[in-house]
């Protein structure tokens, strides 16, 4: 039955719904370049510490997470059958150094946006709960929100600073957009050249082709250089119908991007 509607929905051009989730988490940037293993210090360390968590209450799963041995934050996780949610750095002259700053001294009220994301997947109960909480919390630092639903079209990025959200930039079938794609920069400005990843990561997913996406297909593309590159701890993917949460710790074999 699922192969049948997988080609029902590819010679039709009805797009079948379900909602997939997945990213590369990046660490470790300048913090020690190894020059005899070519690999960045930190990212080799937090490769160990890898787990995936399942958060109960009452004995049963509210959130799953991959996360890092001791760190109480949420960067990767899922609520499943409600919502994925992921978050990324974001740089900006009004960065993070002057929100913990402002919050070391008692002059600012923002929250970490590690935090924000494990309160938002314990407590939210749906994509929309979700989005306007991430979207209206004061934050210490600026960031991206990566946020899935469990309906057709919902997904979104959403461009925060430390006040306010700059746009929430979503799933639009209709205008022929499919997917949305994150990597650290807004994406109304093209990203810096030397940093370029997300151009060879639309040109995977569109040479894939809607009809074909699966999770196997989504890993491929995070495991095309330079989306894949030395700074890479982990990858996730989710699939938010099935509750599912599959994580793996990444390696780039030279060549391989330093980022």
């Amino acid at each position: 039955f699922n192969e049948e509607i997988k080609g029902l929905a590819a010679v039709s051009g009805v797009p079948l719904g379900n909602i997939y989730h997945a990213r590369n988490l990046d660490f470790g940037l300048f913090m020690g370049w190894d020059r005899k293993t070519h690999t960045w210090t930190i990212t080799e360390k937090l490769k160990p510490l890898v787990v995936n968590v399942d958060f109960k209450r009452n004995n049963k799963t509210v959130f799953k997470s991959t996360s890092f041995a001791g760190y109480v934050g949420m960067l990767t996780g899922i609520r499943p059958k409600e919502f994925t949610l992921t978050v990324n750095e974001r740089f900006s002259v009004d960065g993070g150094y002057i929100g913990i700053l402002e919050w070391i001294l008692g002059q600012r009220d923002g929250m970490w946006m590690s935090f924000l994301t494990r309160r938002v997947l314990e407590n939210a109960t749906s994509y929309e709960d979700a989005k306007n909480e991430l979207a209206q919390t004061k934050l210490l630092a600026p960031a991206y929100f990566i946020l899935g639903g469990n309906q057709t079209g919902q997904g979104c990025v959403i461009t925060r600073t430390r006040i306010n959200t700059l746009d929430i930039w979503e799933i639009a079938l209709k205008l022929g957009r499919w997917y949305v794609l994150e990597t650290n920069y807004d994406h109304w400005e093209e990203p810096f050249f030397l940093d370029d990843r997300r151009t060879p990561a639309m040109k995977c997913m569109n040479k894939i082709t809607q009809a074909n996406i699966t999770l196997q297909t989504i890993y491929d593309v995070l495991s095309t250089k330079p989306v894949l590159n030395k700074l890479t701890t982990y990858t996730s993917l989710m699939e938010v119908s099935t509750g599912k949460l599959e994580s793996y710790i990444r390696a780039c074999p030279n060549p391989c991007n330093p980022w």
